[in-house]
């Protein structure tokens, strides 16, 4: 939350591939009565032995997530078919079904596998799309993700973003004998990976632009510290270490630089930008008031952030430049803070107080209007999916840090516990292509 500062020290992991210990377990918590009636039948099995991996529940699973489907039960299905031919439309329309998918998984070569698939509209008998998606054995679940973007994008024109990535931070035990893990998993929280962990807490993971780092701060030697680390790698850069406040590192939408929450000289917390190719850096707030979050615009010529410059935090705009007029963006309570741009821009996610507790928030940036999205007393840090139709956010639960996810009309709601631990401060990572 704001003003909040803590002190740490990090061990970066050399490389993605160790898994963590804390899988993310999904509840879907509230439907959408308006969910598209869709049944995605068993895949049928061309190779040797049992079927290596059910790819038709993953894809089942992410639709069912999206708030946008529902899909229907196994146990209520009438028949298998695995190809469109096999289809008695008229037995699935008895089922009230819009849409069916129908598909096998090839063994091709050793290790190579072939998803393939077709979409139907059930009312009309018309094949919508078919395809084929390529993968290894490893890379199936990976392939069910693939196949659930495409029904959802052929289904309501929007990109799909159940291939897409999330980090966050997972705490286990108690003070003072806590330990503190990064982790990257899958969209639906599966193939979960350590990226830094140690005994210290950790903090304000970003992503780059194009998904290969994370930014973060750390504490490490007890000196605040912003440091960039490839995920494929492992390797890690400090990117920012001056004397006092080192924090909330924000990408620029090129990549080339981090807007960064920084105390200097002053002792007072403004808003910077670093370059990252020759460490320059450029003053963008000077106010006696704590100004910190920033986020940029898509075209990275401004900066959203939050300052209690008006006696309690709001949120504010400025251009990306020394100097800059300062906007104020948000008028309707006493506490607003933690901006995050939509990928369209039209709105704002932030941490409102609303009713005594805080809440995630929308602020349509055209209109002004604003909306609250959840209920909970405690939810904080959100993060637009790539595709602007969900919200992730930290929230509480029975006094345990939780992920939820929103859709961002409100509409669907989900929670993301681990099995041991809590975690917070999410991030949805972008579009990998």
């Amino acid at each position: 939350m704001f003003s909040r500062c803590r002190s740490w020290m990090i061990v970066a992991l050399a490389c993605i591939s160790q898994a963590a210990h804390a899988e993310l377990t999904i509840v879907i918590t509230k439907g959408s009565d308006e969910a598209i009636p869709i049944a995605i039948v068993p895949f049928g099995w061309n190779g040797v032995g049992a079927m290596p991996f059910d790819v038709a529940q993953v894809v089942a699973a992410d639709l069912a997530r999206s708030g946008r489907f529902k899909p229907m039960e196994r146990q209520d299905m009438v028949s298998v078919p695995t190809r469109g031919d096999q289809i008695q439309f008229e037995d699935w329309r008895l089922l009230k079904s819009d849409f069916i998918v129908v598909g096998r998984l090839q063994s091709d070569a050793q290790d190579r596998y072939a998803v393939e698939f077709e979409l139907f509209n059930v009312l009309t008998g018309q094949r919508v799309h078919m395809d084929r998606v390529a993968a290894t054995l490893a890379g199936l679940r990976a392939a069910g993700h693939r196949v659930a973007d495409i029904v959802f994008e052929k289904l309501t024109g929007v990109r799909g973003a159940f291939s897409t990535r999330i980090a966050y931070v997972s705490v286990d035990g108690r003070p003072p004998r806590q330990s503190y893990q990064l982790i990257v998993a899958d969209a639906d929280g599966a193939n979960v990976h350590v990226i830094a962990a140690g005994s210290e807490p950790i903090m304000s993971p970003a992503w780059s632009p194009d998904g290969a780092s994370l930014a973060y701060v750390s504490f490490e030697n007890r000196l605040p510290a912003i440091y960039a680390q490839e995920l494929r790698t492992g390797v890690r850069t400090r990117v920012s270490a001056r004397s006092g406040v080192n924090g909330a590192p924000a990408w620029s939408p090129d990549g080339k630089r981090l807007a960064l929450a920084l105390s200097r000289r002053d002792g007072n917390l403004d808003i910077y930008i670093l370059t990252l190719a020759d460490q320059s850096l450029v003053r963008v707030t000077e106010d006696p008031a704590i100004d910190t979050e920033p986020a940029w615009s898509l075209d990275g010529q401004s900066l959203y952030f939050t300052s209690d410059r008006a006696g309690a935090p709001q949120i504010y705009k400025a251009a990306a430049a020394p100097g800059a007029k300062v906007k104020r963006l948000t008028f309707d309570s006493s506490y607003n803070a933690r901006p995050r741009v939509s990928p369209d821009e039209r709105e704002l996610a932030y941490v409102t107080l609303d009713n005594g507790g805080y809440r995630i928030g929308a602020l349509d940036l055209k209109s002004g209007n604003t909306r609250v999205l959840t209920n909970g007393t405690l939810d904080e840090s959100p993060s637009y999916a790539p595709n602007g139709v969900m919200l992730i956010y930290a929230s509480q639960e029975r006094g345990r840090g939780v992920l939820a996810i929103v859709s961002t009309d409100g509409k669907v709601k989900e929670s993301l516990a681990a099995d041991q631990g809590e975690v917070r401060e999410p991030v949805w990572g972008p579009f990998l292509n």
